[in-house]
């Protein structure tokens, strides 16, 4: 029966996608004529993350991108279908279509933690995952064929930074293909074939954006010219959420933010907490996030008797973020595998709380030790014990680092320093 409805899907797929290559668009579309007639270059962004619904909880970092830039470039954008999702809509001034590819309850490879993550949850998704490229491939296709695009932004260089380097190659297209890597894109996916594909893309791009210094090593260990790659973090808003609050904060409050998986480390934080809730009864631990890991963890918090210390979140809307952090007084990130960038410690500092995080590649961007954060070895559960309850000992210099980290990305990662150099990148590359 799977196998079936499978090559069902397959072949009405291949159905619509024979109709795409042997149609000829000679119309121009609405959003065109709108973008002609004021004078904005069109900028296609293809993404597998981005909000379903007002009040999503998946990252909104490429949504509030598009928001950013939206006033100086006519922004069209192309995300997967989900449940409960429309097929096109007008969000928050953005033109989002969402692509189909597959019967739409089956359609669950994206959102909830991501494309990798739904994977782990649930193996047989690897099944979608060529309908997911096919339908991407066709949605991308139709849309350049139809509009006069100055440019691809394409965010992860699989499936998308792929989509867009085939689809102009099959339309013989001129238009410019910039891929934003994220991370997950280009240290998770290894092997042979893989790294294949990633230089291939890598190769085939105009230009190539990494969001941290470890990330550029990275892709020009592929062979690809310093001059076509940049470093421009995502943004947070600094200035109007992610900001000191206004009141005391909870008492020996601890937080984590992060994916429920073996890489945020959340198991030897768990470790550390018990060690410090022998000389500080009173502490607590919020974690915030969801994953494949989650009920392993609340197990985990049971059998050590932390029932009523530790307190699980889940999944929380990204609007409500910004109070979380400002009611806790030191956040963890106790990572243990190579990460592309902290953007939730730039949120962390943001709101001048004091930051302990793992010792990574990245972590050194954000966290200058003793000045903007404490750093921690990986894995080492007496360290980050030690460092918790220092700053615990020690509340002034708690409140000293969370002031001088929030100075200190205040001038480098609020969203008004990442959108001129997207702008500013994009201006360069545009064509008329």
């Amino acid at each position: 029966m799977v196998i079936r409805t499978v090559c069902q899907a397959g072949a009405c797929l291949c159905v619509y996608a024979w109709q795409l290559v042997t149609q000829v668009h000679d119309s121009v579309s609405l959003n065109e004529v709108d973008c002609m007639r004021n004078k904005k270059k069109q900028v296609l962004i293809l993404t597998s993350t981005f909000p379903r619904w007002e009040g999503d909880t998946d990252p909104p970092f490429v949504f509030d991108l598009c928001k950013r830039i939206k006033n100086r470039y006519s922004i069209h954008l192309l995300t997967p279908q989900s449940q409960g999702t429309e097929a096109r809509q007008i969000f928050h001034g953005i033109d989002v279509k969402r692509f189909r590819y597959f019967f739409k309850k089956w359609q669950t490879l994206a959102y909830e933690g991501g494309i990798l993550n739904r994977l782990k949850q649930n193996p047989f998704r690897y099944l979608l995952v060529p309908f997911f490229f096919l339908g991407e491939l066709i949605a991308t296709m139709r849309l350049l064929s139809s509009n006069r695009f100055s440019l691809i932004n394409a965010h992860w260089l699989i499936p998308q930074g792929l989509v867009a380097v085939i689809a102009k190659s099959l339309l013989k297209s001129t238009v410019p293909v910039v891929c934003t890597v994220h991370g997950s894109d280009i240290f998770a996916l290894k092997g042979f074939f893989l790294t294949a594909i990633k230089r291939f893309i890598l190769l085939r791009s105009s230009e190539i954006i990494v969001v941290s210094r470890a990330m550029e090593e990275k892709v020009l260990s592929f062979g690809i010219r310093a001059s076509r790659v940049h470093v421009i973090s995502m943004g947070v808003d600094l200035k109007t959420e992610f900001k000191p609050p206004e009141g005391p904060r909870r008492k020996r409050s601890l937080l984590f933010v992060g994916k429920l998986d073996e890489n945020k480390g959340l198991l030897y934080l768990i470790k550390a907490f018990a060690i410090v809730l022998r000389k500080y009864p009173d502490s607590t631990l919020t974690v915030v996030g969801h994953g494949p890991q989650k009920n392993y963890y609340q197990e985990l918090v049971s059998t050590m008797n932390l029932n009523g210390k530790v307190e699980f979140s889940g999944a929380v809307q990204n609007r409500k973020l910004p109070e979380i952090y400002r009611s806790s007084e030191v956040v963890v990130f106790p990572s243990v595998a190579m990460e592309g960038f902290g953007l939730v410690m730039v949120e962390a500092l943001g709101c001048e709380c004091a930051v302990i995080a793992s010792d990574l590649p990245a972590t050194h961007e954000i966290i200058i030790e003793g000045k903007t954060g404490l750093i921690v070895e990986q894995k080492n559960v007496e360290q980050i014990a030690q460092k918790i309850l220092f700053l615990f000992d020690n509340p002034d210099i708690q409140r000293s680092l969370g002031k001088s980290g929030r100075r200190y990305v205040l001038e480098r990662y609020d969203w008004s320093v990442t959108e001129k150099k997207y702008c500013d990148l994009f201006d360069g590359l545009t064509c008329s």
